[in-house]
């Protein structure tokens, strides 16, 4: 082992995880849950998966509707993102803290107030041993705020997402631009 490493464990220290609000309607009403296990899991057609553990009240939404929606809130809504993953909906009703709209799906509600919402139809369940239940989704449709697009696709710097460290439990914004993809790598020369 290098001198300059130290073992600190398995854990999920893949930086930065995104904050997120998952919708689901749960007994015919709207509910929201910010979590940070959740990414892409295929291109085409776009899967996303999102880790919850199996004691959410939105588990059950989202199973018997078969549809939920990822809601990708900008720094602006950080305290009431943290909100409504500390609350749950077992005994806080969340309906009536955002407006609520519902796209193609007719069942997955999403907020009109984050930048971004990706409407998804659940594809497939995962159970493991421990808590977790992975839902995975097939993003239906997109739905952004005109305000945030470049050429027609989101802009990480105008849609200003809430990043998560999760060991720390700490919240953080994006920083600068570095380079563009698939094309700094041209410049590596091996030595």
């Amino acid at each position: 082992m290098q001198e300059n490493k130290k073992k600190i464990g398995p854990g999920t220290y893949l930086y930065p995880m995104p904050t997120t609000i998952v919708g689901a309607n749960v007994n015919e009403k709207p509910n929201f849950l910010a979590i940070a296990y959740c990414g892409i899991v295929q291109h085409a057609p776009p899967l996303i998966a999102i880790g919850l553990g199996k004691m959410h009240y939105t588990n059950s939404g989202i199973k018997k509707n078969r549809t939920f929606s990822v809601n990708i809130p900008s720094e602006d809504l950080l305290e009431l993102t943290d909100y409504v993953g500390i609350k749950s909906g077992k005994l806080v009703d969340k309906s009536k803290l955002f407006k609520v709209f519902y796209g193609e799906l007719k069942t997955a509600p999403m907020i009109e107030e984050t930048p971004l919402n990706l409407e998804c139809k659940l594809v497939e369940t995962l159970n493991f041993s421990g808590n977790a239940e992975i839902f995975i989704g097939q993003i239906i449709q997109t739905y952004a705020q005109k305000q945030i697009l470049s050429q027609g696709l989101p802009e990480i710097q105008k849609l200003k997402p809430i990043l998560f460290s999760m060991h720390d439990n700490n919240y953080f914004k994006v920083g600068e631009h570095l380079a563009k993809a698939w094309n700094i790598g041209l410049k590596y020369k091996n030595k």
